[in-house]
């Protein structure tokens, strides 16, 4: 899928990467590099992503001077509280554990950022996603592959067949983080909307 105008990607997320790459976007990577809120006081969603989407949009927004900046914020959200990624191995296993057995809501924040006008699209979206409750066997060997390492909710679902997620609703694409069907329908919008 080509832009007329440069598309730029703010996040160093190689699955966000890997989406963009496998629907034929050419684009190029400089991630925001902020220091993200920790979410602990966080009483919706939805805000919550949005404003940390926008921050990253901001900050790669300010280096560019022709282009679309594309910046996303994924988060878990689980009885009334973020559930971001984990800072450790223990607390992987205690987000894990805390979502096994569960359904929890993935949300998404997505903002195109459009240089030098500054023109501004941002949306949300929200999946719901079941997470198996896992043996102590299972927890340990899933730790082994440090897959949670820079994931909300410690994990990274495979898109076909996850031993261990299971989306219920809404978009795949959102839970592996960026919204591809939305964004396929929005950027286009972006590239070619004049004033």
């Amino acid at each position: 899928m080509a832009t007329a105008k440069r598309l730029i990607l703010a996040s160093g997320s190689p699955a966000r990467r890997d989406l963009l790459a496998q629907a034929g976007y050419s684009f190029d990577v400089l991630p925001a590099h902020i220091d993200e809120p920790g979410g602990e006081d966080a009483t919706d969603p939805r805000a919550y992503v949005h404003d940390v989407a926008w921050l990253k949009a901001a900050a790669v927004a300010a280096k560019v001077k022709e282009g679309i900046v594309l910046a996303a914020d994924t988060v878990g959200w689980l009885n009334g509280r973020i559930i971001g990624k984990p800072v450790d191995e223990a607390d992987a296993r205690r987000i894990l554990t805390t979502l096994g057995g569960t359904v929890h809501e993935l949300w998404t924040g997505v903002v195109l950022w459009r240089r030098p006008d500054d023109l501004q699209v941002a949306w949300q979206e929200a999946s719901r996603v079941r997470f198996k409750r896992l043996t102590d066997a299972e927890l340990a060997a899933y730790l082994a592959t440090r897959q949670w390492q820079g994931c909300s909710g410690a994990y990274a679902i495979q898109e076909k067949e996850d031993p261990y997620v299971q989306l219920v609703e809404g978009s795949m694409t959102n839970v592996v983080g960026l919204p591809m069907e939305t964004l396929g329908r929005v950027l286009p919008f972006v590239d070619g909307l004049r004033f």
